[in-house]
């Protein structure tokens, strides 16, 4: 067995059982509170933030550790392979029994992203990839949709957003639908139900590290609006913005989305 399927059985074995966590907490009835910023965070994701902590760490403890629920600490920087967990994406979807949510966990080597889980434990799905090995969905090969133009394709994104702004270049008609996860959102347009996901504002590495790895190696090309590559494991663990697109559709939408002036 190689290391990186070593590495990504472990990640999948520990997805499977933070899954298992999740619905239990939830069955039994949850705490919740704010964060600062106003989003919540209930007893479950602190409840599988320590399984995934001990199940990983205790695998592996020359690997750092990036996680939503757990104090960021630059001890990782000084790690050649970091765990990126975010161990519920999606509490608000979560939280109201809806299926739209994940656990998406990954290992990244020299800010490269290269064995990855998503597990969507209502959908009894798992998402997986290894750098250079491609994707699966429960064991089988996925790829990103071929479409090639825009033209009501599929879009994983905020319809007001994209309606609601003068663009430079206008954006022809296009079906949008919503997700509640950026990490599922990104594993369906690497599994080829939807074109693309679009988020014009800064996103966590927990959030998209997983699905950057799943989506590229399925053919999925990722960046940020302005098509710049991402780099994971920095000191400020946030990326810039998200186009996750069918490869032809990717310069498309980056020809209009670049000219936007954001920054972290």
């Amino acid at each position: 067995m190689t290391d990186l399927s070593a590495d990504l059985e472990l990640i999948r074995d520990a997805a499977l059982a933070a899954g298992k966590l999740a619905l239990e907490h939830r069955e039994a009835g949850l705490k919740v509170w704010s964060k600062e910023g106003g989003s919540p965070v209930t007893s479950a994701d602190l409840a599988v933030d320590q399984l995934l902590r001990d199940a990983l760490l205790s695998a592996r403890p020359d690997y750092g550790w990036l996680s939503e629920e757990t104090a960021d600490s630059p001890e990782r920087l000084t790690k050649k392979r970091i765990f990126v967990v975010d161990p519920i994406d999606g509490t608000v979807a979560y939280m109201k029994n809806k299926p739209w949510w994940c656990v998406p966990i990954a290992v990244v080597e020299e800010g490269c992203p290269v064995a990855a889980v998503i597990h969507a434990p209502m959908l009894g799905e798992m998402f997986e990839a290894t750098l250079g090995g491609g994707a699966r969905l429960q064991g089988r090969t996925i790829s990103a949709s071929d479409t090639d133009t825009l033209e009501d394709a599929e879009l994983l994104a905020d319809a007001r957003l994209m309606e609601a702004r003068e663009w430079a270049e206008p954006w022809p008609e296009m079906r949008f639908t919503k997700r509640n996860a950026l990490a599922y959102r990104m594993a369906l347009v690497a599994a080829g139900a939807f074109d693309a996901a679009i988020a014009i504002s800064p996103k966590w590495d927990w959030d998209v590290c997983a699905g950057a790895l799943i989506a590229e190696e399925a053919g999925a090309r990722v960046s940020d609006h302005m098509g710049r590559p991402w780099c994971f494991n920095r000191p400020d663990p946030r990326q810039t913005s998200l186009i996750c697109a069918a490869p032809a559709l990717h310069p498309l939408i980056v020809r209009r989305t670049a000219p936007i002036p954001l920054a972290i």
